[in-house]
């Protein structure tokens, strides 16, 4: 651990890296601001009204006075739960222009929004409303007809509301029950109960295809405002500790493959920036939980955006392990998952998008300096070794990943177990070290760990490569 703390304050990787892009205003809220009410259109003029854009930036630009929030937070928080649909409206894009920051912004005292008490948790609500219908009908599991106890008025077998409707209870001490027969009879006669009509899927309290557009529009902006939230230094921590937006987060990303893209981008983007905060362990506390979510069901959410064809997506996955490993309390939780982790991040190694080799070789150099087992395990990871190389060769047009992964060389290199793997290499470690001045005292130790060692079969090498 020493070692570890040692090599993240001289390599710098132990500070969290530069968050990934910015917030915007965010696609889905653009179309809903054209529907929202007068009010809408009366708070955006009188924010704009009390600033002036900076002369930086092109085209026109929008912005809220830094005490609106403070003023109306509480009417925020009520359009939130309120459920109305123009009120909705205007709370989401309230939020989104408050949460929004231009690069080059002037207006420096930016609102800490999940400070707000209760916001963070109604912004949430909105996205756990969608989540609640999100599953589309094709997939959702028919049922089947159950004919085991198809004349009993009670089966145990989950048709005790069918078989006991108000006027089919058995009533005590009769002596005598009605047959299925009969209870059919009752139940398929005029006397229908109404209340059953609830718990039809297209029933009365149900929506329609409409609505459902609508749902999932609002859940979308809301997650824009979240993501929005997690660029804020002051909204960091919170976040980061707070049981619900996790939970919500990692429903998200769990159910990548059939819900809203956007949606999953807005979560992914949001947990990346988070993760160096993040303490897995929280899913075990004593905090309130909203959805059932696991840690082993949090880092299995991982590996199935990090195995995605969508490059973002897998880039982000490869980051935020990245990230999250740097907390030796979360190592429990993603060692197990270790060889899977480096099978997929030496694929990524070799794509020709230079954004997944870098997000790879980030999460390798935090994941290489945990412990022996890591780097034994690395090390025999077929093509790791060659694809670390290959990466320095070409080279990555970013010299900072060029130096990790010459670093992650040098971890393997430490290991006497690593010899065989790396002496393969011996020749193209050479001439690395003669072509590139930048990593030659890398690979001169590399060098000098695999051939200077007793047990060496390259031991004559000792006086050419001996320091």
């Amino acid at each position: 651990m020493q070692k570890r703390e040692a090599s993240k304050q001289g390599g710098g990787s132990a500070t969290p890296g530069a968050k990934r892009g910015r917030p915007s205003g965010g696609g889905a809220t653009t179309n809903a601001t054209a529907s929202s009410s007068p009010s809408t259109a009366a708070a955006a003029a009188a924010g704009g009204a009390n600033s002036v854009a900076p002369s930086t930036l092109l085209g026109p630009s929008l912005q809220v006075h830094s005490t609106f929030a403070e003023q109306n937070h509480k009417r925020i928080i009520l359009a939130l739960q309120s459920g109305l649909k123009s009120e909705l409206t205007w709370a989401l894009n309230t939020l989104t222009l408050l949460s929004f920051k231009e690069k080059d912004e002037i207006r420096k005292d930016a609102t800490p929004l999940a400070k707000i008490p209760g916001l963070l948790d109604a912004v949430l609500q909105i996205i756990d409303d969608w989540r609640d219908i999100a599953l589309p009908r094709v997939l959702v599991k028919t049922p089947r007809a159950r004919l085991l106890g198809a004349n009993s008025s009670v089966t145990g077998f989950g048709n005790e509301y069918d078989a006991l409707t108000s006027k089919d209870a058995v009533q005590p001490g009769n002596g005598s029950s009605l047959s299925g027969k009969e209870a059919t009879t009752q139940r398929n006669g005029s006397n229908v109960s109404p209340s059953g009509w609830w718990f039809e899927e297209d029933g009365l309290f149900n929506m329609d295809e409409e609505g459902r557009a609508e749902k999932q529009l609002a859940a979308v902006a809301a997650s824009n405002i979240i993501r929005n939230f997690s660029f804020m230094p002051d909204n960091e921590v919170i976040m980061a500790q707070h049981r619900h937006c996790l939970e919500t987060v990692f429903q998200c990303i769990e159910d990548h493959v059939t819900e809203d893209e956007e949606l999953v981008t807005n979560t992914l983007e949001t947990i990346v920036n988070l993760a160096h905060l993040v303490d897995l362990r929280i899913f075990s506390s004593s905090k309130p939980s909203f959805i059932k979510i696991t840690e082993k069901l949090a880092v299995q959410a991982i590996m199935g955006i990090l195995g995605s064809s969508i490059r973002a997506w897998h880039c982000a996955a490869a980051e935020l392990i990245g990230r999250l490993i740097i907390n030796p309390d979360n190592e429990p939780f993603l060692l197990p998952f270790a060889p899977q982790i480096y099978r997929r991040l030496v694929d990524l190694m070799s794509f020709p998008a230079t954004d997944a080799q870098a997000a790879a070789v980030g999460a390798l150099y935090n994941l290489a300096e945990i412990n022996m087992d890591c780097r034994l395990k690395l090390a025999g990871e077929k093509w790791a070794i060659d694809r670390l190389l290959k990466v320095i060769r070409t080279p990555h047009p970013i010299p900072e990943i060029c130096r990790k992964a010459a670093m992650i060389l040098e971890n393997l290199a430490s290991e006497p177990q690593n010899k065989p793997h790396l002496l393969a290499y011996e020749h193209a470690f050479v001439e690395i070290l003669f072509s590139e001045s930048k990593y030659s005292d890398s690979f001169a130790r590399i060098l000098f760990e695999i051939t200077s060692r007793s047990g060496s079969t390259a031991a004559p090498a000792r006086g050419v490569w001996g320091m």
